[in-house]
């Protein structure tokens, strides 16, 4: 039997990876749509029928990286049963991307460095994201017992993970933020003694 041929990956598919890729290396602005073009394999007419502007490809991109965080964050946090270690797994998950080869921080604080101030539409999707995130922390902190007013404060610790992380070239962040968000859980569950009795329960 004949191998069966790979299916075609769609253009635009292809344009919005390759965009991707280049954009986190070099950064927006040094990134040129020729440079997407070749890379995609498309023609300069073909890119542009797809992606009339730089923004409306930098925005496709970024929707591409807003589904791969929140999808592999939640199945990073659904792989834990006790909801006190579902807060803490967010910190693994960060300490794993840090890892990685490549690792330039986060795309969208990236993109809102180079582009917020020029483009609004980056600029809010960039928001909108952050806000996601807060509101899945929320959920989490929500399902553990605890104040939802622990969510914003996590999320900053995983902010300044992915900083410091880039610019120090080091996953070590995430384990500092993961010792941080303990010692901020631990208080919080001090100052609310139900919370305590039903962990100790489990």
């Amino acid at each position: 039997m004949l191998p069966r041929p790979e299916p075609e990956v769609d253009p635009a598919q292809r344009v919005v990876d390759a965009a991707d890729e280049l954009f986190y290396a070099r950064g927006i602005r040094a990134v040129g749509m020729d440079d997407v073009r070749t890379a995609a394999g498309v023609s300069l007419k073909r890119l542009y029928s797809l992606f009339p502007g730089k923004d409306s490809l930098v925005l496709a991109v970024l929707r591409k990286r807003h589904a791969m965080w929140t999808e592999g964050l939640t199945a990073a946090v659904e792989s834990i049963e006790e909801p006190r270690e579902r807060l803490l797994a967010v910190y693994d998950y960060l300490a794993e991307w840090f890892a990685e080869d490549g690792f330039r921080g986060c795309g969208f604080i990236n993109a809102f460095g180079e582009l917020g101030p020029t483009s609004p539409e980056v600029a809010d999707y960039a928001r909108e994201h952050k806000r996601s995130f807060q509101d899945q922390l929320a959920a989490l902190v929500a399902e553990a017992g605890f104040d939802v007013s622990l969510a914003p404060q996590l999320a900053i610790l995983a902010e300044g993970a992915q900083t410091t992380a880039a610019i120090e070239g080091s996953p070590d962040a995430a384990g500092h933020a993961r010792r941080a968000a303990e010692t901020l859980i631990d208080v919080a569950a001090s100052l609310d003694p139900g919370v305590s009795d039903s962990r100790s329960r489990r």
